[in-house]
Formats: C-alpha cells, sequence, structure tokens
C-alpha cells in the first residue's frame, strides 16, 4: 500500500476482461497495516483483502511488525471492518499469522485473537515459520500449531494451517531472506 498507485493499476489489469480477467474475488491484496491507505483502497477497488497480522497485541505486534507502532491494531482493524463492509457482499478479510515458537504460540494468544477478532467476519491462515539461521525464531511444533488452530476453530473461526513447500532446500516462505543475509553461504 506504500506503493499505492503502482498496486491499484496492476490489480485493474489483473481483473481487466482485456487484461488476465482475473476475478476480483481471486484478487487479493495483502497490507501490514498501513490504514490511511486501506481506507483510499475502499474508495477506487474491491478486491479480497489480507492483513499480515501476527500477534493479537499492540505490545507484541510493535516487536514483531514495527508499523503497529504508528497504526495500532484498533486503527488498523478499523479500517479493515470498513473496507470489508463496503463490499456489501459476504465477503471476508483474510488474517495472516505466523506462528513463531514461545513468542506468539501460546494458549493466551489464540484467546486474545478471539477477542481482538470477534466482530470482524474474517478467516485465519496461519503460517508455520520456516527458520533459517540467525533468525533468533524457530517453527512450533506440529502439537502447538495444532493446538492453536483447535482453540481458534472452536471458537468459530475458520482456521487454516499453510502447507509448507520448499523447505527442504531453504527456499520456503520467509528462508530466501536468511541465505541473503548469511555471508557463510
Amino acid at each position: 500500500l506504500l506503493n499505492f498507485d503502482n498496486v491499484v493499476a496492476a490489480m485493474n489489469l489483473m481483473m481487466d476482461d482485456l487484461g488476465y480477467g482475473i476475478s476480483k474475488r481471486k484478487v487479493t491484496l495483502s497490507t501490514s497495516g498501513v490504514a490511511p491507505m486501506i481506507d483510499r483502497l475502499g474508495e477506487v477497488i474491491d478486491v479480497s483483502l489480507a492483513l499480515s497480522l501476527h500477534a493479537p497485541n499492540d505490545e507484541l505486534r510493535n516487536q514483531l511488525v514495527p508499523i503497529n507502532k504508528k497504526y495500532p491494531l484498533a486503527v488498523v482493524l478499523g479500517a479493515c471492518r470498513n473496507y470489508i463492509s463496503r463490499l456489501g457482499e459476504k465477503r471476508v478479510l483474510t488474517i495472516e499469522y505466523t506462528l513463531l515458537k514461545g513468542v506468539n504460540d501460546q494458549t493466551e494468544h489464540a484467546e486474545q485473537m478471539i477477542a481482538l477478532l470477534a466482530d470482524i467476519p474474517c478467516k485465519i491462515n496461519l503460517i508455520p515459520f520456516n527458520p533459517f539461521p540467525h533468525s533468533g525464531y524457530e517453527r512450533p511444533s506440529n502439537n502447538a500449531i495444532r493446538r492453536f488452530q483447535d482453540i481458534l476453530h472452536k471458537a468459530g473461526h475458520n482456521v487454516t494451517v499453510r502447507t509448507t513447500r520448499g523447505e527442504d532446500m531453504d527456499a520456503a516462505w520467509g528462508q530466501l531472506v536468511g541465505q541473503v543475509l548469511d555471508p557463510t553461504r
């Protein structure tokens, strides 16, 4: 959303019948939460929206998603709620949540997410962290991932766990940057 004009032009091209002709329901813009631009987006296009949440409270999200210091959860989720309500159809916000072992994967984090998202129509994609050297983070166990998913599911949320692909060759989501930053490779 910080490259707003070009992103909107690209999405319009994707959806144009003389371009790629992709349905607006199949085009999703993912954002870390630039709230004013989410509001502006709603004025010019009606694609699906995904929010990279990664933490259910401002204190933790400030650490994991630094833009949260400028646009805290209440502001970002308000903008997302407004965007989704403008669509009028039965569209939902997609929540992207990377699970980090011992950081944001605990029962209390799942319970905080339930409270945070109580009035927002959404689906939740849980993304197990793909470890890479010097990241400082680890992937939660499969049991911890399923426990987190089950808590959200029992509260009525549509929750999926993203399948990791490419991990065996360090090409999974989040791993490529580790190779670039690791001068020993």
